[in-house]
């Protein structure tokens, strides 16, 4: 029986199949949570690095010194008053404000415009950084974004390259910065720090940039104003788009009502508020620059260095006042010479005597167009300015001003053959007329009999100093009192100030006191007194000087209208004229010379329409302006009195016994009595001359009978200047009348 082959049984697809398929669906969510997990903790894991990154860059991270340009203080000058800046050593007009001292409007509008949220981020911002990263991408502006404190880190330590690098290293660093600095301290740096235009760095510089006012006095209307220019200073120059500052102005106004700063009335009331005109000028023009350089020498010679002077945001309290340097510049303008003025320098110095705080100068026209200083400069020849010097070294050796010296001109003396000015003769004069007409002849008589020595010694006591050009120390001779030397008109008025304080002797100084930027005192001024010449000599000299101005040469200081003493120089070829006085509180002296554009002393005939330019001219009537406003307002004060012998008449012997006997300074040579008798020896004594004593007539030595000057010719007419249609309105021709030396 054969047999068929047996089926296989059927396969069980369904079963199979669904099992299968159950299998893969239980697999499938699986392997979801597997990737999702692997994902995860990747994502973990890099954020893990990336925070162990940004901790190990975080702690890697020093804050760095600040740039030197972000906390550079230029060192501002202050006028006595400690409150008007004179001007600033260094370019930077940052003066740091402690944030207590800046309004809260102030704060409140600056980070309404810059960073709303300042105080509840921690140095960046994310939304910021990518809103700048989409702006980097797209090729919009690199900038936005940033936090007050990203921005203040930019300014302070890094630079302001565009970079990635750049924008990332300024995220970590404000970063590390909040945990290091308080926030106030953060705000306080960058509202000193930030530029707003107008050449303001920082708050308190903006403030008077753009309100002329400190920032303690801005209100939320004007804070708005310097809040809104830090965005773009440029574009958003009140001077060349106020449309669009106004725009910003209106939004930080809205901002700041949106954080309530102010509320919305306040909002819908403001007005935009008035911006004072920017006027670009240099800093150094007019005669500031003259008065900055010279305390910034004086600075680097008490051992300031420059770093510091130019960057260290020094205070330094100037002994110049704000009232006498304007008075200074006045005088000059308003009295001062305006034709035939090509190559004429003018200068002033005012001293205070007793302190020598200098107060006044006046140094040149404009220090832009020539830095050189007239006031300070050695370069005029003082002419009889010196003949103050040579009376108080005779007054130190006995003469008085009674004596009686020869008038004559012309003259000669030790073979040394003068004039005197305008070949003037007087006969025989006083010392003290001498002094009052600043005759040439009587005071080189005077000279030759003290010694040239003791004059030069006496204007050195003073304050002149040996060094000056024409001092001549090693080779002196009897032009010495006429003043061949050429000292500043600093260094006069100085000496001068010596006879107001009765010979008491101080260096003359810019300064009073210097300050740090942490208000530190780093220098104070203390006067070095020393005594020249006794009470005596000093009062004597100020008496005869008085005597210049109420009956000499110096008549044009009357006006003056209080006691002063004075003294006018001319040179002989007219090269230089000077006026120099003072009062018991003040020394001044002015002088004037010219120059040819070498460089070389010329002639000032035809300055101001005058043939001569002589001290008594435009020089005494720019002191004379000057003195009465620097002095408004002070109290008359009287010089002390003489020694009362200083006036007593000298009593000159008739006869002496030996032709070795001394003779009193200037007493004519009596008759010698001889082994022969009383009669006179033939010869001893020169013939007399009109004036001269004769047998022992008494004659008032105060008040001598002036000799009637030989007949002068008659001058032709002064031209017209500017002083009035009166050729020469003011000044007394020095040739004509009683024979002015000068």
């Amino acid at each position: 029986m054969s047999s068929q082959p047996k089926k296989a049984p059927p396969r069980k697809a369904t079963s199979q199949g669904a099992a299968k398929k159950q299998v893969t669906a239980k697999k499938l969510p699986s392997r979801r949570r597997t990737w999702f997990r692997r994902i995860l903790w990747t994502v973990v894991l890099v954020v893990a690095l990336g925070t162990a990154f940004i901790a190990v860059l975080l702690a890697r991270t020093e804050v760095p010194t600040p740039n030197e340009l972000a906390t550079s203080e230029a060192t501002v000058v202050y006028y006595a008053d400690g409150v008007n800046e004179v001007g600033r050593l260094g370019e930077s007009t940052r003066r740091s404000v402690p944030l207590a001292q800046i309004p809260a409007d102030v704060q409140l509008a600056v980070l309404a415009a810059e960073d709303r949220d300042f105080y509840n981020h921690g140095g960046i911002s994310p939304l910021g950084i990518a809103r700048a990263a989409f702006n980097n991408v797209t090729g919009g502006s690199t900038q936005g974004g940033s936090t007050i404190t990203q921005q203040y880190a930019k300014i302070a330590y890094l630079t302001q390259d565009r970079t990635w690098d750049r924008k990332i290293r300024e995220a970590l660093l404000a970063f590390k910065l909040e945990t290091v600095i308080s926030k106030e301290q953060i705000l306080e740096d960058y509202l000193n720090t930030i530029y707003f235009g107008r050449n303001a760095n920082g708050i308190e510089a903006a403030a008077t940039a753009y309100f002329g006012l400190p920032v303690s006095e801005l209100n939320f209307e004007q804070a708005a104003v310097l809040a809104a220019v830090i965005k773009s200073p440029s574009t958003l120059s009140a001077d060349e788009n106020i449309d669009a500052l106004k725009a910003r102005w209106t939004y930080v106004i809205d901002s700041m009502q949106v954080m309530g700063s102010i509320t919305p009335e306040q909002a819908e009331a403001a007005q935009f508020p008035d911006i004072i005109a920017f006027k670009q000028k240099d800093r150094l023009g007019g005669q500031v620059g003259f008065l900055l350089t010279a305390v910034e020498q004086q600075l680097l010679a008490q051992g300031f260095d420059q770093d510091e002077i130019q960057r260290g945001g020094l205070k330094v309290y100037s002994s110049f006042d704000r009232k006498a340097q304007r008075a200074a510049q006045r005088a000059v303008r308003d009295n001062g010479p305006t034709s035939g003025t090509e190559g004429l320098r003018i200068g002033l110095a005012a001293v205070r005597p007793g302190t020598g705080e200098v107060v006044a100068m006046y140094g040149g026209k404009n220090f832009i167009d020539d830095q050189i200083n007239n006031a300070t400069r050695q370069f005029a020849q003082a002419g009889s300015t010196f003949k103050p010097f040579a009376l108080a070294a005779g007054l130190e050796q006995g003469v008085l001003l009674n004596s009686l010296w020869s008038g004559d001109s012309p003259s000669t003396v030790n073979g040394y053959t003068f004039n005197n000015y305008g070949n003037k003769s007087f006969g025989t004069v006083s010392l003290l007329q001498a002094t009052e007409l600043s005759i040439n002849s009587a005071y080189v008589e005077m000279e030759a009999d003290i010694g040239v020595g003791s004059v030069a010694e006496a204007a050195m006591k003073a304050g002149i100093s040996p060094d000056t050009p024409g001092m001549n120390l090693d080779a002196l001779d009897l032009t010495f009192v006429l003043g061949t030397a050429s000292p500043s008109g600093l260094e006069i008025a100085s000496a001068y100030a010596t006879f107001a304080n009765q010979g008491v002797r101080t260096q003359t100084t810019f300064i009073t006191k210097v300050l740090g930027s942490n208000e530190g005192l780093l220098y104070e001024f203390d006067p070095q007194l020393t005594t020249e010449f006794s009470p005596d000599v000093a009062n004597t000299v100020n008496y005869a000087l008085e005597r210049v101005v109420t009956s000499g040469t110096g008549k044009a200081a009357l006006s003056l209208d209080r006691p002063a003493g004075a003294k006018t120089g001319t040179t002989d070829d007219n090269k230089s004229a000077w006026f120099a006085g003072y009062t018991p509180q003040l020394s001044a002296a002015v002088l004037m010379a010219k120059e040819d554009s070498s460089g070389m002393p010329i002639s000032m005939s035809g300055t101001g329409g005058l043939q001569t330019v002589t001290g008594g001219s435009f020089p005494a009537a720019i002191w004379t302006a000057f003195m009465r406003d620097a002095l408004k307002n002070e109290p008359v004060v009287d010089f002390a009195a003489p020694p009362e012998d200083a006036l007593v008449p000298i009593e000159c012997p008739d006869f002496i016994e030996a032709d070795l006997e001394d003779i009193p300074f200037g007493c004519p040579v009596p008759e010698v009595l001889n082994e022969f008798g009383p009669e006179a020896e033939m010869g001893s004594g020169p013939d007399p001359v009109e004036g001269d004593l004769i047998e022992g007539e008494p004659v008032d030595p105060l008040l001598p009978t002036e000799p009637t000057p030989p007949t002068e010719p008659t001058l032709p007419a002064e031209p017209a200047n500017e002083f009035g249609p009166d050729p020469a309105a003011g000044f007394e021709d020095p040739t004509v009348g009683e024979g002015r030396p000068e």
